[in-house]
């Protein structure tokens, strides 16, 4: 059966790739992004565009209420939109930190809240909630950005029991290293924030990895996560939990065998070596 779709940070990465793996399927896929230019592909494709803001409420509102209008009903949400704030705790300006949390967070919350009366007169739905194994796993100098990954999978399953008696199911989706533009911004917000602090050869170094992360063998496309993302919206039970792409299950096995200072010690391994 065909689903209505709302995907969002949609305009490039594994937004775009839902998008079109959703496409694919035979789903309506309502494609929201702050920059409606670079969905234009999407539109071609067959998607729907909406100029979406996860900071702006009014944006938010006025996406679903398009929807409904158009549709009539919303059978998925895919939280996807969301960037990474990267710097020294110390370093990052707390209005940034304010806006980390904003962005992946609460825009998120918001969008639930909109969508959540649709489904539950529906008596169905699903939310995906796209966190990454940075909801369940840590490195240096990106503290803002797992700290909100860690809430969304806190709220992910909250929301699953409440929602469960009005036939909503709620999928947390944890990417590992998917080859976007999110690596690169990340890197860029690290630089700026630390390159020039007490924690200058950290970021140094964490950039560099960052950076290899882009050519990596060991990183998957973006279509790997977007494959996962139509499994946890279209099968009879899904899963409350996919950990997909570029050695994700590889690491959250690491997490739950390793002791806490066992892991901060793999973690410098690994940033020690592919940074050199």
């Amino acid at each position: 059966m065909s689903k209505t779709v709302l995907v969002t940070g949609a305009s490039a990465g594994i937004g775009a790739a839902t998008v079109r793996r959703l496409l694919a399927a035979g789903h309506t896929v309502y494609a929201g992004a702050r920059r409606v230019d670079r969905m234009k592909p999407l539109e071609t494709a067959g998607a729907r565009l909406l100029a979406l803001d996860v900071t702006d409420d009014a944006s938010m509102v006025a996406a679903i209420d398009e929807i409904v209008r158009d549709a009539g009903r919303l059978d998925g949400l895919v939280n996807n939109a969301g960037y990474g704030s990267y710097g020294a705790l110390e370093d990052v300006p707390i209005a940034e930190g304010r806006r980390q949390v904003e962005v992946n967070l609460i825009g998120l919350a918001r969008l639930i809240q909109l969508a959540t009366p649709i489904m539950r007169r529906q008596g169905s739905g699903r939310i995906i909630n796209i966190t990454s194994i940075g909801g369940k796993m840590w490195e240096p100098l990106g503290a803002w950005y797992h700290a909100t990954k860690f809430a969304v999978e806190g709220l992910s399953d909250c929301l699953r029991m409440e929602l469960a008696p009005f036939g909503i199911d709620v999928v947390v989706v944890e990417p590992g290293g998917i080859r976007t533009e999110w690596s690169g911004i990340a890197r860029e917000n690290l630089l700026k924030t630390s390159g020039a602090t007490a924690y200058r050869d950290q970021a140094e170094r964490h950039a560099r990895l960052l950076a290899g992360t882009e050519t990596s063998r060991m990183v998957s496309e973006a279509d790997v996560v977007a494959t996962t993302i139509l499994k946890g919206l279209t099968v009879a039970r899904p899963k409350t939990r996919y950990a997909t792409g570029g050695g994700a299950n590889t690491i959250l096995t690491l997490r739950r065998i390793l002791t806490d200072r066992q892991f901060d010690g793999f973690m410098r391994m690994i940033i020690r070596r592919l940074s050199t």
